[in-house]
């Protein structure tokens, strides 16, 4: 047995994503061609097209590729360590009395220069 692992072959990727687009443009263009018909008749037959389209994506390098890095997101997602609600509230104030600071520094400066602008110009 080979240890190497065996990558899928994806073939005829071109003439998917094309077929891809022209599904998705086919829906859009049967929702505008049956508007008479209800909304909900629509949008079930525009989940159904745009299913179709991501099932044949993912069938795709690039669609494996984005599944895959949709994966790895979701692991990472799982590894973060969420903060306690003490801690989310002290950051919070910090926050708040950082930008109330900064809000105050800024209004000094402007009423400071425009004080200076309105001496020199009379």
């Amino acid at each position: 047995m080979s240890s190497a692992a065996q990558e899928k072959s994806y073939r005829l990727d071109g003439p998917k994503w094309i077929f891809i687009l022209l599904l998705l443009a086919g829906g859009i263009y049967a929702n505008y061609y049956f508007s008479s018909l209800p909304l909900l008749y629509r949008v079930i037959g525009l989940v159904v097209v745009v299913a179709v389209a991501i099932a044949l994506a993912f069938n795709t390098q690039k669609g494996a590729d984005a599944w895959g890095l949709l994966k790895g997101a979701q692991v990472e997602a799982r590894r973060v360590v969420w903060p306690t609600r003490q801690e989310r509230n002290q950051t919070t104030l910090v926050v708040v009395a950082f930008i109330l600071v900064m809000a105050l520094i800024l209004w000094g400066l402007d009423s400071l220069f425009g004080w200076i602008t309105s001496m020199i110009i009379g």
